[in-house]
């Protein structure tokens, strides 16, 4: 008998496996607005938008500790 296929999605290869995994509470008009936001640039999702716009922010924000 053959063998039933895996469900889900198979796993991706090594380097693009996200390893961190920050987890933050927001209000639902915060969540709509980021949404509308992420649907409208280029990066789509809205954990791609939340990425990208952190990582911006990081990177023109002083590394100088307070």
């Amino acid at each position: 008998m053959p063998k039933a296929k895996k469900r889900g999605r198979p796993p991706l290869p090594k380097g693009h496996v996200k390893e961190a995994y920050i987890p933050i509470r927001v209000k639902p008009e915060d969540r709509k607005l980021f949404e509308k936001a992420a649907k409208a640039s280029e990066h789509k999702t809205l954990s791609g938008w939340i990425r990208h716009t952190l990582k911006e922010a990081a990177q023109q924000s002083p590394n100088e500790p307070r």
